[in-house]
């Protein structure tokens, strides 16, 4: 394992995150792309961390009714412990979007007093919920979105937050029109039938993947002279 990349080990040195590996009983795993990495619902008392890949958080409901509830990429944490609560009939599980890496901490070996004061455990400990922040704020973002009563609405609010990440007018859909859909949770057809409406209006220029939010965007979200 490159320790080099992986956030989870940052300020600490190789021999000492080898040794970590043993001491927190760290596993690594590999999933084929369409593979599930876990399901929730059964008990477990872990951390997982991904290393390589993009994984979805997938929830289907006893209606067959389907939703993205989260996408994890590397240094994305999932598990039980941050859990989603299955309703009823619904299954969620965590699935490969493409090959992934991840590994898996117990979380006893997280909270437990390390018997010789090492920095270096407390090191790991800060640098995971640093990594527990980052997935506090894409759920608030989320929420943000998933707040909007209409599909135009969850489309603007999506689309203004890549703007503001990218720091331009010209963003790039980090998936497909088809996972939008299911990561917005909405048709699919009733959502490009809204994309199409847009462009008519001169609110946006889509080419594949990448969408040109115009002026007329901004004023309309109450943003001007963004450029």
């Amino acid at each position: 394992m490159n320790f080099s990349d992986i956030f989870l080990f940052e300020g600490i040195e190789e021999k000492d995150c080898q040794a970590m590996m043993d001491c927190f009983r760290i596993s690594l795993h590999r999933f084929r792309a369409g593979q599930t990495i876990f399901e929730y619902g059964g008990p477990s008392d872990w951390v997982g961390i991904m290393q390589k890949g993009k994984a979805s958080l997938i929830r289907v409901d006893r209606e067959g009714g389907r939703a993205v509830l989260e996408r994890l990429g590397p240094d994305g944490v999932f598990g039980p412990l941050l859990a989603f609560p299955c309703a009823g009939a619904d299954s969620v599980w965590l699935q490969c979007d493409e090959d992934c890496e991840a590994v898996f901490i117990p979380y006893d070996q997280i909270t437990k007093r390390c018997e010789k004061a090492c920095l270096h455990h407390s090191r790991l400990v800060e640098n995971l919920f640093g990594m527990m922040r980052q997935k506090a704020l894409a759920l608030s973002e989320r929420v943000e979105v998933l707040s909007r009563r209409t599909i135009r609405e969850k489309l603007c609010a999506f689309f203004l937050l890549l703007a503001m990440k990218s720091g331009g007018r010209e963003v790039s859909l980090p998936f497909s029109y088809s996972a939008l859909g299911d990561f917005i949770c909405v048709d699919r057809s009733a959502m490009m039938r809204q994309l199409r409406q847009m462009k008519e209006e001169g609110l946006i220029h889509t080419e594949k993947r990448k969408i040109l939010l115009t002026e007329e965007f901004f004023r309309l979200m109450g943003i001007v002279g963004k450029t």
